[in-house]
């Protein structure tokens, strides 16, 4: 068990420095792309998308931080190019046992009325729930861990 905590830790320090080596994006390249209308929706389309997803789709607490906003994840040899209306959306769900686990943040990326990307959840890895909070940071909701 131990040696399985080892692997994931140096993973996630790797992870790190590999994703810090990029330079932050440039408004040119923020801007060459086409980020769609501002979706109006965004709330419906999370909860459809987060529903099969929760333990407890009734009683989960989901909380919108912040956006749409426009939102640019570079590309890396971690996670691809994203780009699209970002919404940071803080949630509360049970685990196996029933008990809340505590909040944790996700990302999602809305183009053209779709969910086209997401960063975090519990079917992400260290990678995405690092993004996650990077993505929650640059739309104004940065997440603490209680």
């Amino acid at each position: 068990m131990l040696r399985g905590w080892t692997i994931l830790a140096v993973l996630g320090i790797a992870a790190s420095l590999v994703a810090g080596c990029k330079n932050p994006p440039t408004q040119a390249e923020m801007g060459a792309y086409n980020y769609g209308p501002r979706p109006d929706n965004y709330e419906i389309l999370i909860r459809d998308y987060l529903r099969p997803k929760l333990l407890d789709p009734v009683g989960a607490i989901v909380e919108f931080k912040a956006g749409p906003r426009e939102l640019f994840q570079q590309d890396t040899t971690l996670r691809p190019l994203q780009y699209g209306w970002g919404v940071c959306v803080v949630i509360n769900d049970k685990n196996t046992k029933g008990a809340n686990d505590g909040p944790y943040p996700m990302v999602f990326f809305i183009r053209d009325g779709k969910i086209v990307a997401v960063n975090g959840g519990s079917d992400d890895n260290v990678i995405g729930w690092r993004y996650a909070r990077t993505g929650c940071n640059e739309l104004g909701a940065p997440f603490v861990t209680p």
